[in-house]
């Protein structure tokens, strides 16, 4: 087999060229990282889990309307997606106070935030990724008033979707951040969901106890960060919920 071209390398994926033009293959690795890459592992399985997990969302968000840029998954570490231009933010919705926001505003980690907020960050690690204002988005031209209005509706309708999915599992989306790409059909261009979604991107408690099934598992040394994915994966039906918690065995 020829050998692909790489893309680009981050903490949790690797960017191939895609087969067509236009086109990218993600690959998911085992890597964890969190505070910028200041804690570091390996984790056994969790680039499966991500692939899988990930996939199952941006196929159900393509399915009510909401574009991304997933095509297919290729195998267990794989999918091909839409090459995009990424806008330099993150995109992170909230809907109880969490992370960051609790620190920040010292309210009560799990508080109900009276509307979901969304916030944006700046995509730059060596800068920690720092908080960003619309007016920094206009003033420094990374994204137009047009795409901000079409991001924060984005942004909203994928907490709609997310939210109710995750409910209806006894799981509560306490926040999620997500990045959008730019594609260009000719002179036309459009926006989509891009990057990932997954429990590294979301912070998903259990309703009932409050448990932790997300990267602050990892984060925190709550336990076991596969276990707490798997979890997710099993309740949302990618998983088959008989069996042990060793190697996860994914539906094909």
């Amino acid at each position: 087999m020829a050998r692909r071209k790489k893309i680009y390398e981050g903490k949790a994926k690797i960017l191939y060229e895609g087969p067509e033009p236009g086109t990218i293959v993600q690959y998911f690795k085992d890597d964890a990282t969190a505070f910028n890459a200041e804690k570091k592992a390996t984790i056994e399985g969790k680039g499966v889990l991500n692939n899988r997990l990930s996939e199952f969302f941006m196929t159900g968000l393509n399915n009510i309307g909401v574009p991304t840029h997933f095509l297919k998954r290729l195998n267990m570490r794989e999918q091909l997606v839409r090459s995009c231009e990424i806008i330099p933010l993150e995109i992170i919705v909230r809907n109880f106070a969490a992370g960051s926001l609790s620190k920040r505003l010292g309210i009560e980690e799990g508080t109900a935030l009276p509307r979901p907020i969304v916030e944006y960050c700046y995509k730059d690690d060596k800068l920690g990724d720092p908080l960003v204002t619309e007016e920094h988005i206009a003033a420094f031209g990374w994204a137009t008033q047009q795409d901000m209005d079409d991001i924060l509706s984005l942004a909203l309708r994928v907490n709609d979707y997310m939210s109710g999915l995750m409910y209806g599992v006894g799981i509560k989306l306490i926040d999620f951040k997500i990045e959008i790409g730019r594609v260009y059909d000719g002179d036309f261009q459009r926006l989509v969901v891009a990057d990932e979604i997954s429990p590294d991107s979301c912070r998903l408690w259990d309703l009932e106890t409050g448990q932790k099934l997300d990267k602050d598992v990892f984060r925190r040394d709550l336990g076991s960060l596969t276990d707490a994915y798997t979890e997710v994966a099993k309740r949302l039906g990618v998983l088959p919920k008989s069996g042990g918690h060793s190697k996860p065995t994914l539906i094909n």
